[in-house]
């Protein structure tokens, strides 16, 4: 169905920055509300940036808004919906129901703006650590510090703020939100009833990965904040043993891992694929991985964490990471101190106990995993409350 093909009659409105064929879990979390929203006959349309030489193919609307990239956060862009009157054009003929942010920045305060015009409920989740993006951004604390506070004001100005695990709490505590929080859990498209060793050796049958030795993943954006360096640098302390590493994913540090990579002697054991978007591609990578390398204490939650695990592979995780409340180690995950030399000693004791790392792999399927469609059932049901109370 083509897209911004006219008014949407009491729409949902989906509203984030970033939208395939930009890929991170928020984009895919906004992806996934839209198709099961519309799968579930709820109206339902996303307004995000435009990307150049990008044609939508969605069965609802997509409303994009013109837009230039953001220096140094490849592959994102600085939304400018104010200045594109085309899309102002359009945007005003849909009647919204509710609007729901998933970002706090151009697409979100549009979403605020819609929502005092129209008088409807106004929901927006809180997905980042957004001073450790003002920080890599800025290079000021202060200024960093200034700009959380606006993200903060912001989140007070919704009807309701929704989060995805209980502990992303502390960080909107910290960042000094003092309103009511809502947990909403978010879902899974990977999942699998075939067994663990029938998809791993089609996986890798699959991806030419040849031989018994061990595989490494990690999958998102390839940024320093992801605590990827500690990764390379733990690698290095095994190159006595044998095993592959596959990095998936793009971002501002994308050749610097490069050099890392070269000049660490890695050349022959790790190797950077880059973006993928065809989601099935991306599937065999987690299938045929034996753990999924996430030491990153930047994120509040990890829908990668999740893949893995519907495809019996385990993560490693860091203690104080918001992801790593959810895991029992040596039950449904691995726990490690946020530390080159610890990283890499667990890694070495799991690839000498593989039989360990195949049961926590199972464990973390049945643990970890929950379908969108059942995500999106509830979040019909909080939509729906919202707009009967307003």
């Amino acid at each position: 169905m083509a897209t911004e093909n006219g008014p949407v009659s009491k729409a949902i409105g989906l509203f984030n920055d970033s939208f395939p064929p930009i890929m991170d879990g928020v984009s895919l979390t906004t992806q996934n509300y839209a198709y099961w929203l519309e799968k579930k006959n709820q109206p339902v349309c996303v307004i995000t940036t435009k990307t150049p030489n990008f044609t939508d193919n969605e069965p609802y609307p997509i409303y994009r808004y013109s837009s230039i990239p953001i220096i140094n956060r490849k592959p994102y862009r600085f939304g400018l919906p104010d200045f594109d009157l085309s899309f102002q054009n359009k945007i005003d003929k849909v009647s919204f129901g509710l609007v729901h942010a998933h970002c706090p920045f151009s697409s979100g305060k549009l979403a605020l703006q819609i929502a005092k015009r129209q008088k409807i409920p106004f929901v927006a989740t809180f997905h980042s650590k957004y001073r450790d993006d003002f920080e890599h951004s800025v290079y000021n604390k202060y200024i960093a510090r200034q700009m959380t506070n606006e993200i903060i004001r912001f989140f007070e100005k919704a009807d309701e703020v929704w989060i995805s695990q209980p502990s992303v709490e502390e960080t909107m505590r910290e960042y000094g939100f003092k309103g009511k929080i809502e947990v909403v859990p978010l879902g899974n498209d990977f999942l699998c009833n075939q067994p663990l060793e029938l998809i791993k050796e089609q996986a890798r049958k699959n991806l030419q990965i040849s031989g018994n030795e061990p595989v490494f993943l990690f999958v998102g954006q390839l940024i320093w904040e992801k605590n990827i360096r500690m990764i390379i640098e733990s690698l290095m302390l095994l190159k006595d043993l044998p095993f592959k590493m596959f990095f998936v994913g793009n971002g501002y540090a994308f050749d610097e891992l490069k050099q890392l990579v070269i000049h660490s002697g890695l050349t022959d054991k790790v190797k950077i694929v880059g973006v993928i978007t065809d989601r099935d591609l991306l599937k065999q990578y987690f299938a045929a991985a034996d753990l999924f390398l996430f030491p990153s204490v930047y994120d509040t939650w990890a829908l990668v964490v999740h893949e893995a695990a519907a495809m019996y592979t385990p993560s490693v995780l860091v203690n104080e990471s918001n992801v790593a409340k959810i895991i029992t180690h040596n039950r449904n995950g691995f726990l490690t101190a946020n530390s080159t030399d610890s990283f890499a000693s667990m890694l070495r004791e799991l690839i000498s106990n593989p039989e360990l790392i195949k049961s926590v792999g199972v464990n973390a399927s049945k643990s970890l995993t929950r379908t969108w469609e059942s995500v999106i059932d509830e979040v019909s049901d909080r939509y729906q409350h919202l707009m009967n109370r307003r």
